[in-house]
């Protein structure tokens, strides 16, 4: 049965050549698209973490529920022997302490709701390898009283890299508190309204702003993004569960996983959209290859072939093609996706955001094995109602075809 169903493919080269291109191109192209959107949902990933969040935080509990408002509440007392725990562990490469808060930043003229991060220069400046520095420079050690200022509080207040500003804040005890601090750098991070009232300060200046020593979060950076999850339930154990509160960096950017669930649900759209494309095309060659072969067929039927060995040899044909096809769009699609990252595709900046990107394919073995997947089964379906049609005509009226 293989053995003739594959000589009735190549006796059929021009009707099997447009069947096979539609299969080609509808693997190729699902293949393509996904490693896309993967690359996409990648970068996303990595941005937050090395812009922001890190990969896992440890918090006071209830920091995450009441913190923003209150931070001072949420204070770690002992953030050296915590930090010390946690870099124990293994697949940690860092352990930073940042101390948050709010208050009004003022240039001498006009005064802007901000929300302050005292953060510990040398280590963020390692994680932060997503941040751009759009002037000045990144904030170091060095700079016991200098300001690091998103790109919508820079515009909004006018100050640029050597200006001079005032934050005014509630210390840890309720009292009023400001510090001078000159602006060092101004910086863009993938999400504009971070931006637009984020102030980094060094941690020292930062508690001494709030007349306290703790800190708020320890934001752990990974060895390896897909240790995560391991790593987290590994700080877990060590710590007290009464006392502190773990958050990966997907916990901590609810938008991120929206943006997963809105790419996942436009990819499954496109895929139903080529199985369509793949099963018309297919069922559209296959019909017009059963009618002309309708004399074949009753000659079949007359040497005593029975009907079901009919439907199985024309199924047979179109896995045999859709299993080609799946083979070959497999290596177009690869060949493309190496192409299309050798060059990059230049991205405006997603919503939210002010920074573009180059977008690159990212192949993935689940993501071919999907592809040709549907290839296959997209083919073989096409196939059924037309062999079950060319089994079911009466031998006297198919060889009357023939005449």
């Amino acid at each position: 049965m293989l053995k003739l169903a594959l000589r009735n493919l190549l006796r059929q080269k021009s009707r099997t050549a447009i069947t096979l291109a539609a299969v080609v191109f509808g693997v190729a192209g699902l293949i393509v698209s996904a490693g896309f959107v993967r690359d996409i949902i990648a970068q996303l990933g990595e941005a937050v973490i090395h812009s922001r969040s890190g990969h896992l935080q440890v918090n006071r509990n209830g920091f995450f529920a009441q913190g923003t408002r209150l931070p001072e509440n949420y204070l770690i007392d002992d953030p050296a022997a915590l930090r010390t725990t946690i870099r124990g562990i293994a697949g940690v490469d860092d352990v930073m302490a940042r101390v948050s808060f709010s208050g009004l930043a003022n240039n001498g003229r006009a005064d802007l709701a901000i929300i302050g991060e005292g953060i510990e220069p040398d280590r963020e400046a390692k994680l932060g390898n997503f941040l751009r520095i759009s002037a000045g420079r990144q904030l170091e050690a060095r700079d016991r009283f200098g300001a690091l200022l998103g790109h919508g509080v820079a515009a909004a207040l006018a100050l640029k890299p050597g200006d001079r500003f005032t934050l005014l804040t509630t210390t840890t005890d309720g009292a009023m508190n400001t510090l001078d601090l000159q602006v060092v750098g101004v910086f863009q991070s993938f999400s504009k309204d971070f931006d637009a009232r984020a102030v980094r300060i060094p941690l020292a200046a930062a508690q001494e702003l709030l007349g306290t020593p703790g800190v708020n979060t320890l934001v752990v950076a990974l060895h390896s993004t897909a240790d995560t999850t391991a790593t987290a339930h590994a700080i877990a154990a060590r710590l007290d569960p009464a006392r502190y509160e773990i958050k990966t960096w997907i916990e901590l950017n609810d938008f991120y996983s929206s943006a997963v669930e809105l790419y996942d649900r436009q990819f499954g759209v496109l895929r139903l959209i080529v199985l369509l494309m793949v099963l018309l095309s297919v069922a559209n060659s296959v019909n017009m290859s059963m009618y002309e072969r309708v004399p074949e067929f009753g000659t079949m039927r007359a040497l005593g072939n029975r009907a079901g060995q009919v439907f199985k040899l024309v199924v047979t044909e179109s896995l045999l093609l859709g299993i080609a096809g799946a083979l070959i769009g497999a290596v177009v699609g690869a060949i493309v996706a190496v192409a299309i990252s050798t060059v990059g595709i230049q991205m405006p900046p997603p919503p939210n955001a002010d920074l573009g990107y180059t977008a690159r394919i990212m192949l993935a073995p689940a993501d071919i094995g999907v592809a040709m997947l549907v290839g296959v089964v997209a083919t073989v379906l096409a196939s059924l109602i037309p062999a079950r049609t060319a089994s079911r005509v009466p031998i006297v009226d198919a060889l009357r075809e023939a005449i």
